[in-house]
């Protein structure tokens, strides 16, 4: 069984950092193309960078592009998205997405609240 679950959202001030983590079980982790998205309220969910098993990175907006760090451990099964110099339009719910045998699977996704 798939599972993604993420960790290290909460309460960041603007210009702050945060690192989310994504804890991947139930597939064969290094044949994935591992995903980040995100969602603010009264928005459809945008996908935000993308990175395969050889680390070849792809950023899909232009605002987190130089922010925003996708990265990936596949010893242990873990994606990250380093974020800095955070802005209050970074506020959303961030999820981990997997590609995996032609199926898309998403964790419950960690919130992001950028704010002073």
């Amino acid at each position: 069984q798939v599972q993604l679950v993420e960790s290290g959202g909460g309460l960041v001030q603007p210009g702050g950092f945060s690192r989310l983590s994504c804890a991947a079980s139930g597939f064969t982790f290094g044949h994935s193309l591992m995903k980040w998205y995100r969602q603010a309220p009264g928005k459809e969910r945008e996908l935000l960078a993308t990175i395969n098993s050889n680390d070849i990175t792809i950023y899909w907006i232009d605002s987190i592009k130089g922010r925003f760090t996708i990265s990936r451990d596949n010893a242990k099964m873990m994606v990250y998205l380093q974020m800095n110099n955070l802005k209050p339009e970074d506020t959303a719910n961030y999820y981990c997405g997997a590609l995996y045998g032609g199926t898309d699977y998403w964790g419950r996704g960690t919130q992001v609240t950028v704010s002073s």
